[in-house]
């Protein structure tokens, strides 16, 4: 018996010594091509901006050239879903967020993409967001458009908000800001950020609570778009020119932003996982990068292990869920 139990444990042992072999070796050789980076919106929206900050660097520390690759609509599902059906080997990554891998699930019945199918390697940026208006809704401020909103709506009129798409953390807030108010509103969804903005712009939809960049500031000056306020709980010197929401009076308590990362499947084999890691940390080091998601109003988030980074994916992936239970959003 104690024969058998040696034999089985040097069998074990060497199928893990092949598996550590093979381990070091995709590590060694990762990445031998060009990686592709998916983001799940078209050209010209912050995700996109966010990408091609980053691209170029991260390149430079993967050795390899990053190609950006922008397949937007089914709020994100449809690129991550090219991204399940590619192979397990880190050569296809994604770059999302909560919108895309926790909320459009809970709320679009024909999404098939779960949380638990991709694994988060490192958070790159949290966007601020910023509460967008149309230039001729006749408003000034946050309690004056929750004081319109309510008259338009008693007139059967009710106000029309974009987001990105159904499920999306930014049509959450929507029916988080119709339910706290007790106004009734109607969702518009887009395939991303730059067609809402265009229906913004043209008078197409009344307001949209989305990720804040350096455009709006242009938008606003021109007279395009109104930016209200950003959805912080205090005015931030980098935004000073708008005020924060918890200003208001109405809706101080509003108070939201998201964060963005890089992820790929579950299974990817553990030494690809981290290779990735330290190529991703690296570029969040470099001082051009910094410049560029600065540029765009991202806060930078502090670099993660893969062991934080698996915990606050978790643990934001509950409390998400936990926020589409509290506003009874249902699947449709």
């Amino acid at each position: 018996m104690n024969a058998r139990i040696r034999i089985k444990t040097l069998i074990a042992g060497a199928a893990l010594a092949t598996l550590g072999l093979a381990g070091t070796a995709i590590a060694q050789t990762f990445p031998a091509k060009p990686v592709t980076l998916m983001v799940p919106y078209p050209a010209g929206g912050m995700s996109d901006v966010i990408a091609r900050s980053v691209n170029v660097t991260l390149g430079k520390q993967l050795g390899q050239p990053v190609v950006i690759e922008n397949l937007g609509g089914a709020s994100g599902a449809i690129a991550a879903q090219k991204v399940l059906n590619a192979p397990s080997d880190g050569y296809t990554v994604f770059q999302g967020s909560p919108n895309e891998l926790i909320l459009a699930p809970l709320a679009v019945a024909s999404n098939k993409v779960k949380s638990e199918d991709f694994r988060l390697v490192q958070m790159i940026a949290t966007a601020q967001i910023a509460f967008l208006a149309k230039k001729d809704l006749p408003v000034g401020s946050v309690d004056e458009f929750v004081e319109h909103a309510r008259k338009a709506a008693k007139d059967g009129k009710p106000l029309t908000f974009a987001s990105v798409g159904p499920g999306s953390f930014y049509h959450l807030l929507g029916e988080h800001l119709s339910k706290v108010t007790g106004i009734p509103m109607i969702h518009v969804p887009y395939k991303g950020a730059a067609p809402a903005e265009q229906d913004l712009m043209a008078g197409q939809v009344d307001f949209f609570l989305a990720p804040y960049g350096k455009k709006y500031d242009e938008m606003h000056k021109t007279g395009r778009i109104k930016v209200l306020a950003m959805l912080n709980s205090e005015r931030l010197d980098s935004v000073k020119q708008y005020p924060a929401v918890s200003e208001s009076k109405q809706l101080k308590d509003f108070t939201f932003k998201i964060w963005t990362g890089y992820f790929v499947k579950r299974d990817t084999p553990e030494p690809v996982v981290a290779a990735l890691h330290k190529a991703i940390t690296g570029t969040l080091g470099d001082p051009a990068v910094h410049a560029a998601l600065e540029a765009n109003s991202q806060l930078l988030p502090k670099p993660q292990t893969l062991a934080e980074a698996d915990k606050a994916y978790a643990d934001g992936t509950q409390q998400f869920r936990n926020i589409v239970k509290a506003i009874g959003l249902q699947a449709q």
